[in-house]
């Protein structure tokens, strides 16, 4: 089947094409209307806030995605890139104030909520996973508002919108970095706020593009350098937060691939020597403890596991051995000696004082024999008259 470029094209646009089927003023005049935070917003703001706190503090999945399909936090930054792509100054300033009043309000929330919580967990995985952003959130922030601002404008809306505040979670950093503030935990504030503003600045630069792309009505004209300098100070701000995003997904694919390489390492090679094994190990970032029972090792047997693990891409630095002897020492070994004498000399005197108690009974039982032998041989001596009852000592017929 011969297809030409033209035919594949028309394929392609067939299945593509959106114009005839968005409405750009009517979703322009919605995502204004979604930016104001007054009223219902105000409060649903408030309930989506300590929903997601309690979410995180209780390390509950579920929770913390009701929070997210509750919270207002994206119709302002959805505003931003509006204004941004229509040249809409008045409507930028709205957005941006509404904006930083409901991360204050969250901030506020949060923060007060995990002060007077007596709930502190040891493992809190998901306020965990709200500190160290990577180049894959600033992915999903980038798609997610894409898709967000598509439905937006869609004539016949859906539920996407619902996957889009699931998949970007706006409200769960702002509440972890409460968190971080309630407990003056730098790691938490300042992690959890980064996650926050790259979601917060990819959605608004889909947004941006999309109302490009869609040819959204511009409210004002802008001179060629003023849309130059626009440019380069979108892509300084968008330079200066992937780097560190950039950064992180290098380390954690480092650390990934670190933990598989140890793995695989310790579960291949368990035994260290001849009577030395490997019974526990911990990864921690790119280095590694590694726990050996048994025999002490020799400086060869240690090089030559070291050695090893090189094989595995695991360097000798980032590799500790702890031994763990078997063997007791000469004090340990002498009270060891005492116990088992002493429990000895404990036993033996249980042991014949159990065997008098078993000859005084075997005595008793042999007197007792005696004495019923000797009235057995008295009754065979007596007279056979006396047997029979006669008095003559003669035997009588029948």
């Amino acid at each position: 089947m011969d297809l030409s470029w033209n035919s594949v094209r028309q394929t392609l646009r067939k299945y593509t094409y959106i114009y005839d089927q968005v409405d750009t003023d009517d979703a322009a005049q919605r995502i204004k209307n979604g930016i104001w935070f007054r009223g219902p917003n105000a409060w649903i703001l408030a309930f989506s806030t300590i929903i997601a706190s309690v979410g995180l503090n209780v390390n509950s999945t579920a929770v913390i995605i009701g929070a997210m399909l509750i919270s207002p936090l994206m119709g302002p930054i959805i505003g931003i890139g509006l204004a941004m792509g229509t040249n809409d100054t008045d409507l930028l300033k709205s957005a941006f104030k509404n904006l930083l009043v409901m991360v204050l309000i969250s901030l506020a929330a949060s923060t007060l909520f995990f002060m007077v919580s007596p709930l502190s967990l040891v493992n809190p995985t998901e306020l965990e996973a709200r500190t160290s952003p990577t180049i894959y959130d600033v992915l999903i922030a980038l798609f997610g508002g894409l898709a967000g601002i598509l439905e937006n404008c869609r004539k016949e809306r859906g539920t996407v919108l619902s996957g889009v505040a699931i998949a970007t979670a706006l409200m769960p950093p702002l509440c972890t970095a409460g968190f971080g503030l309630a407990h003056w935990n730098m790691h938490y504030l300042l992690g959890a706020l980064y996650l926050f503003l790259i979601n917060s600045v990819f959605i608004a630069l889909a947004t941006y593009l999309m109302v490009k792309y869609l040819r959204f009505k511009t409210v004002s004209g802008i001179s060629h350098e003023v849309s130059t300098k626009r440019r380069k100070m979108i892509s300084a701000i968008l330079a200066v937060i992937l780097i560190p995003s950039i950064w992180s997904a290098v380390v954690l694919i480092g650390e990934n691939n670190y933990e598989r390489n140890v793995t695989n390492f310790v579960e291949n090679n368990r035994l260290v020597g001849p009577r030395s094994y490997v019974y526990d190990y911990d990864i921690d970032g790119k280095s590694a403890t590694i726990s050996i029972a048994g025999e002490p090792l020799t400086d060869s047997l240690r090089n030559a596991y070291h050695a090893l693990a090189k094989s595995y891409n695991i360097k000798e630095k980032s590799l500790t051995l702890i031994e763990h002897s078997v063997g007791l020492s000469q004090q340990d070994m002498n009270n060891l000696i005492d116990e088992v004498y002493n429990r000895t000399d404990m036993e033996l005197a249980e042991n014949t004082a159990q065997v008098a108690a078993l000859q005084a009974r075997i005595d008793m039982l042999a007197a007792e024999l005696d004495a019923l032998r000797h009235q057995t041989d008295s009754l065979h001596s007596r007279p056979v008259s006396a047997l029979n009852g006669t008095d003559d000592g003669t035997f009588t017929s029948n």
